[in-house]
């Protein structure tokens, strides 16, 4: 007997979209098909970098430190990395990881050509597969942003090879790494320390999804906070009772750029663009926010615990 053919292409590409978004997909996906407004950002009134406004937001929900480390798990192009420099104290330092070589030497060129020296001099770049990386390491980290690899559904929308081979068993394939790296990072952080996981997927199996799967696996060790500002946030209530997910209760919020980024970064002063509560994060869609997005983020903290962590490396990873 022979197995059903896999449904692939733009058909399965529109009916997996138009049920997951109903009615709002039409206006969703024609936001999609236009042209990006991406926003100039700079530090210290350096080179400006363009990037997507809710990409700023992401980064900057990550609360800010004087001193201690940062982890960019997937950095390229770096953006983001730029974000989080803007915000890090005389103390602090990035490691700023990219797998991929070619997209490695495109950081570079971004963090030489956008950061001050002083600044640039505090990032390593590094490009280790950042899912082995608790082999050497765990609890190293006071800040880790996760930007993960994702279905990006905005780029495969405006290019017809990706659109003509599209099939839901991507969603699966990228939802399974992204939990790779998702837990990697919850084992690498710090206990007290946040991360933020982050995608551009329109699809809920590679946001909450992959949240959800982290809450499971930790309980009561891990909890999701309001990802609204870098500097401002507060523990959302969780219920603790046996076999339950700690569950987050949120309603639409204006994210604003935080403090840390209008001092550092000089005239970033865009206007905001609000942001959708999901049940463990925040989703900006280009539909309702003047073309910004998509863009998904969870801010998850690792809670101060009696807990014994080993660093088992003997060479730095």
């Amino acid at each position: 007997m022979k197995r059903p053919k896999q449904v692939s292409g733009a058909a399965a590409f529109e009916a997996y979209y138009s049920a997951l978004f109903g009615d709002r997909w039409q206006a969703l996906r024609e936001a999609l098909l236009q042209e990006t407004q991406p926003v100039a950002f700079s530090v210290c009134g350096g080179k400006p970098y363009y990037l997507d406004q809710a990409s700023i937001y992401a980064a900057q929900a990550l609360p800010p430190i004087d001193e201690g480390s940062y982890l960019d798990m997937c950095a390229a192009p770096g953006g983001k990395t730029l974000v989080l420099a803007s915000g890090m104290g005389q103390g602090a330092q990035i490691q700023a990881n990219e797998l991929s070589r070619a997209r490695r030497a495109r950081l570079l060129t971004v963090l030489d050509e956008h950061l001050p020296p002083d600044i640039r001099t505090r990032i390593e770049v590094t490009g280790y597969d950042a899912a082995t990386l608790p082999r050497y390491r765990q609890a190293y980290y006071d800040r880790i942003l996760l930007d993960a690899p994702c279905s990006s559904e905005r780029h495969v929308l405006t290019d017809e090879k990706y659109l003509a081979c599209w099939t839901p068993a991507r969603i699966k394939m990228l939802a399974q790494r992204q939990w790779a790296l998702l837990s990697a990072a919850f084992l690498l952080l710090k206990p007290g320390g946040f991360l933020v996981y982050a995608t551009c997927a329109l699809a809920d199996a590679e946001n909450d999804g992959v949240v959800q799967k982290l809450l499971k696996k930790y309980g009561t060790e891990a909890a999701i906070h309001s990802g609204t500002a870098a500097t401002e946030f507060a523990a959302t209530d969780t219920e603790t009772t046996a076999g339950s997910v700690p569950a987050v209760h949120s309603d639409t919020a204006t994210v604003e750029p935080g403090a840390a980024h209008t001092e550092t970064a000089g005239n970033n002063s865009t206007p905001p663009i609000l942001g959708e509560k999901t049940l463990f994060g925040s989703r900006f869609l280009p539909d309702t926010c003047g073309g910004a997005g998509p863009l998904y983020f969870s801010l998850i903290e690792k809670l101060n615990q009696e807990k014994e962590y080993h660093d088992n490396r003997t060479d730095k990873p």
